[in-house]
């Protein structure tokens, strides 16, 4: 059993860290772009007199980021061949994520916004598995070269994860000759609104309220009239791009259909699993960070002429913590590793608990480490001169999103007593 890293992953990470000093720190530090990161981040990213956005020279700096990234031949690792990439599994992408959320805040790799050089792409792995050839044509590569992006429309004000509960409707329709369909509906939550060119959005086509059949997902511009935006959420962590959208009368082409009608909740599960890996990856190297900053204060703080790191007070709690994070590590690259070996229904059928296991944890994990990381810092601890204030502000939303916590634990449960997976036909005999 070798439960070494392969030595072309740590090639790569080499490789990466030197692209990380020599073309984005530089670009971090120039023009005051460090105010992005510093102890004005959260003022200095969030255009409050527009309603909580964004502000542009904001984006603009991500975009450069990514541009010189996929310039370097890192932006596109995880894609296929065919649009640039090199298809890296869930191995690679769970310790590169691990990697760059262990070196703290930087333009490398920012969770607020999923912005990193190494990029994650949860639509264009949902067009690639469900989009015709025109949609993959039209949304991949104009993702890629900047023509197009998406927001995603599955939450709703009432709905959350009870998902096939959806109020949103579309109904077959012919309008002006064309045959098509109208929607009408409320989403909430679409990140990305803003600066979106169109929205995939779930509606209930057939069935009725619970039927995981009968939800099929639209490919929408965003600009459609019948389209309108409520509000932007102001959440926990600022800047906000999270908007409540309404659909009144919007009536689409039978071509702006993803995937087969009715079977869309197909489509929005379609990265569960990896986004979740690679997520409770990015929760475990920022665990990570805030453990060992935490570690070196302790041992250059002198209070009383004595190093803080003498107290156990101090040492146990992170012993702990340093302790979870090492286990967690292992179950995280050995549950990457066994789905790279896996179809995504194999993932599902069989080890879909150990992703949820990962995730919630990691998450979880994250948020106590960064509380910790206050307390052994003291006062600049709560400040905002560290960044662990603005860690534990932004991980703790992912207790909630990417699937609750609590959704995490009734998967694990059960697959733990049998009602799914490889235990139910063992159990059913009891």
């Amino acid at each position: 059993m070798d439960f070494s890293l392969p030595q072309d992953l740590v090639q790569f990470l080499d490789h990466l860290d030197s692209f990380i000093e020599r073309e984005i720190l530089p670009l971090q530090h120039n023009d005051d772009n460090n105010r992005f990161f510093d102890h004005r981040r959260e003022y200095a990213r969030t255009d409050f007199e527009a309603g909580g956005l964004p502000r542009p020279e904001w984006e603009a700096l991500l975009d450069e980021a990514r541009k010189r990234a996929d310039e370097a031949g890192f932006y596109r690792l995880p894609l296929p061949k065919e649009y640039g990439g090199k298809q890296a599994g869930n191995l690679w992408m769970a310790v590169i994520r691990e990697h760059l959320a262990s070196k703290g805040l930087g333009l490398f790799n920012d969770l607020q916004n999923e912005h990193s050089v190494v990029g994650n792409f949860p639509d264009i792995v949902m067009l690639i598995g469900f989009g015709s050839e025109a949609q993959k044509k039209e949304f991949i590569w104009g993702r890629l070269e900047g023509r197009t992006s998406t927001t995603f429309g599955l939450t709703e004000p009432h709905h959350g994860s009870d998902a096939t509960h959806m109020d949103t409707k579309a109904i077959r329709e012919l309008r002006d000759g064309v045959r098509g369909w109208r929607i009408d509906g409320a989403k909430m939550w679409q990140t990305n609104m803003h600066r979106a060119t169109h929205c995939i959005i779930f509606a209930r086509t057939s069935g009725k309220a619970g039927d995981a059949r009968g939800i099929t997902a639209f490919i929408i511009p965003s600009n459609h009239p019948g389209i309108k935006v409520l509000s932007y959420e102001w959440t926990f962590n600022m800047p906000t791009d999270h908007a409540t959208v309404s659909f009144n009368n919007v009536f689409v082409p039978e071509s702006a259909v993803l995937g087969e009608a009715d079977n869309g909740l197909a489509i929005a599960q379609a990265f569960v699993h990896e986004n979740r890996i690679r997520q409770a990856a990015s929760s475990l190297g920022a665990a990570v960070f805030c453990i060992q900053e935490s570690i070196k204060y302790a041992r250059q703080r002198k209070p009383f002429g004595e190093e803080l790191a003498k107290n156990q007070a101090i040492q146990f709690p992170l012993v702990e913590l340093a302790t979870q994070a090492e286990m967690l590590r292992l179950l995280i690259r050995k549950t990457a590793w066994e789905m790279d070996k896996m179809s995504p229904r194999d993932i599902d059928k069989l080890i879909s608990d150990k992703v949820s296991m990962c995730n919630y944890w990691a998450n979880r994990l994250c948020t106590q480490a960064a509380d910790r990381a206050i307390q052994v810092h003291g006062g600049i601890g709560y400040s905002r001169h560290k960044p662990f204030e603005h860690i534990y502000r932004h991980h703790r939303r992912y207790r909630i999103t990417e699937g609750s916590e609590e959704i995490q634990m009734r998967k694990v449960a059960a697959f733990l007593f049998g009602y799914i997976g490889p235990k139910k036909d063992a159990f059913a005999k009891l």
